[in-house]
Formats: structure tokens, sequence, C-alpha cells
């Protein structure tokens, strides 16, 4: 018999997750309430610092947006973040009616080159965005130097990075501004779609609360358990809509209760792949610093220069065999709308075009077996020359 397709990635949701949803379901309170607000004060115990804020969103583009908002980024300004990541990460500067400064990466870690970022800086320069990316820790004591350096903000676009850490320390934890972490279908935790921006800035906390719901000084909860005048409210700002459901909430408590155990398994798949690939014409994914946690969102396999295959055919192998895999990402540049906007070519970002053209990530999710995981391996033993 032919084995079943194997998906590239698959959520993890138990029976704690459903009996938190009913509930909710039950309680007759399914849009941002309790739930929420329980949702934000576990995750800021999660991250274990007592200074930190923590604003539910239903979307990290959400939160990013959000984050950039409060910190005044509009016309004029320009955001420096990397050409190897999703569009999220630049669409939401643009939102702002600011610019886009896009810069390669390293190519061992395929995070954002932190002397690409420093050259790239100009008088318009406001704020840097590094993406974690595949749950690595980019080189944020170098970033926030920069950031120090030139008095500019920074946003971590942490969707791939719970729980990273660096330097010891959680990511949502360091010295930015904010950051921002995803909990999309696919990511470490999920709550279905949803996000969380986490900054130690009260006033940004603010600023974001009251802008992810119409720009209202009360959300509904606020309002509906209030004492009287409990109908008032006053819109402050032209805000978004952009808050969590307790639905959705619902899941991420529990799911959060397991995301170290989720990282653990994710770890022990990767360590699974990087033996059984070892010796072959493949770069592995790099590993975290010594000491410090890689979240393992995506396992990401280069294929060497003498691999005598094209991605692509590669790729067309792997789903022969009934495997899942994906690419991540297009970079920036090769899209039209960033390389039409401001003129960009391959050969501007040589590392990031050569990583493009010879990766793609292999299933990796907590659902996945021992075998799973050895069939996957033997499938791109098989699909190589």
């Amino acid at each position: 018999m032919t084995p079943p397709f194997l998906p590239f990635a698959q959520p993890e949701i138990g029976e704690e997750e459903i009996a938190e949803v009913v509930d909710t379901l039950r309680s007759g309170w399914v849009t941002t309430g309790p739930k929420v607000r329980r949702f934000e004060q576990d995750f800021a115990a999660f991250l274990g610092d007592p200074g930190l804020h923590c604003v539910a969103v239903n979307s990290a583009t959400a939160g990013l947006h959000l984050a950039l908002e409060a910190l005044g980024v509009g016309p004029g300004d320009e955001v420096i973040t990397t050409t190897h990541t999703f569009t999220a990460t630049a669409e939401v500067v643009r939102y702002l009616g600011a610019d886009v400064k896009l810069v390669d990466i390293a190519p061992a870690t395929l995070n954002i080159d932190p002397a690409a970022v420093a050259a790239a800086i100009t008088p318009r320069t406001k704020a840097i965005m590094p993406v974690h990316y595949a749950g690595l820790a980019a080189d944020m004591p170098a970033l926030l130097d920069i950031a120090r350096r030139h008095g500019l903000k920074v946003v971590e676009d942490a969707a791939h990075a719970l729980p990273t850490t660096c330097g010891g320390a959680l990511v949502g934890t360091l010295g930015s501004d904010a950051t921002v972490f995803s909990f999309y279908a696919n990511k470490t935790i999920t709550t279905g779609e949803g996000g969380m921006l986490v900054t130690r800035d009260a006033a940004l906390a603010q600023r974001a609360r009251t802008m992810r719901l119409h720009g209202m000084n009360r959300d509904a909860f606020d309002r509906f358990t209030a004492k009287v005048p409990s109908w008032y409210y006053e819109v402050v700002a032209p805000g978004f809509k952009y808050n969590l459901t307790d639905i959705a909430a619902a899941l991420g408590i529990h799911q959060l209760k397991k995301a170290q155990a989720f990282q653990q398994r994710r770890a022990a798949i990767a360590a699974q792949y990087d033996a059984a690939l070892a010796g072959l014409p493949l770069i592995l994914p790099p590993r975290p610093a010594l000491g410090d946690q890689h979240a393992w969102h995506l396992y990401v396999l280069r294929l060497a220069d003498d691999a005598g295959v094209a991605r692509d055919h590669f790729i067309e192998r792997l789903f022969d065999a009934g495997i899942g895999c994906s690419v991540h990402y297009i970079p920036l540049h090769l899209h039209p709308y960033w390389r039409d906007r401001y003129a960009l070519q391959p050969a501007m970002f040589p590392h990031s075009q050569h990583a493009y053209e010879r990766m793609l990530s292999l299933p990796i999710y907590t659902r996945m077996s021992d075998a799973d995981v050895q069939r996957v391996a033997a499938a791109v033993r098989t699909a190589l020359p």
C-alpha cells in the first residue's frame, strides 16, 4: 500500500484546548473578554519578566502594525528589515506610509545581517525590524547596539521564535521596544489565527490596546462588566479591528502550557534529521549558540552546489514520495510589488538569492512520529542523484 501523504505542518490540539473552547462557547462571551485577559497574563508569566505588557491581537501582522504605529512611524520614515521574510513583515511599514529598506541575510544563519543593517541607515531611518528566521535568534546584541548608537527603535518579528532564547534570555524579554509573536495554524503554538505584542513600554501597550479596537478607550468587556455608565466610551483615534477573540484565546491558554514540551519534540525531530542527513550534499540548518534554544518552527535544508539536482525538481520528487514540503521564503526582492517600488535586483541580495534557489523546508511538527521523520529522511536520500 502507498503510505498516506505526510503534510508539511499540522497543529497538535488536545482535549484541554477543546474543553476550554467549549467552556467559552457555553459562557456566552466569545469575543475579547476574560479568556483573552487570562491568555495575556499567562503569556507575561511564561516570559517571566514582571515589567512586560502583553497585548493579544488577531495576527502577528496586526501586532507589528500596532507596534510601529505606536512608535510614531509614518510618512518620510524608513524601516530596515530583511528581504528574506514573509511579506507581512514589510507590508505593515507601507500601511503607515513609511518606506521599507530591505537588506541581505548572513549566509550561515539566514538571519538579517547586522553589518548590512548598519550600512543601510540613513537620516530617514526610524526603526529596525529583525526576524528570528525559522526559530533561530537573530544577532540581537549587535542589532540593539546599532539601534542605540543611531537612536533607532527596534521591533522584533518573533513569529517563528516561541520559545527561542538569545544570550540565555527568552525572545520577548530582550532590549527591544516591542516583540511580536504569531499563533497562526502552523506556528509552534496556535490559536488558529492570532498574535501577541510584548513590550516594556506602558504607553506603547496602552496605545496598542486602544488601536486594536477602533481607537476606543474602553473595550466591550470593560463596558459590559463595569458599573454605570457601562455603555459609554470615546473614540480617541482612527483605530483598527485587530482584537483576539476569547474562542482563540481559549486555545492559546493551553497551547502555551505545552510550549516548552512542543519545543523539545521539535528539537528532537531536528536532531533526528541532522543525524539521518549527515554526509549528504546538503547544508543543514544552523544550530543556536551554546546554551541557547532554537524554537524549530522550520527545518530548512539547502542543496549544496554539488547536489546534482535543482531545488524545484527535488521538491517534486519529495511530493511524489508523499512528503509535504515548502519554501521559506520567496525573498521580497523577487515579488513584483517590492521589486518594482524600490527597483530591486537579485544581485543586491546575493546571500538571500543564493539560499532561496537551493532551500526547502521539511515537515517538522509535534505530531510526527519517529517513523515519520525517518520516512522523510529516506525520501530526501532517494531524491538526491
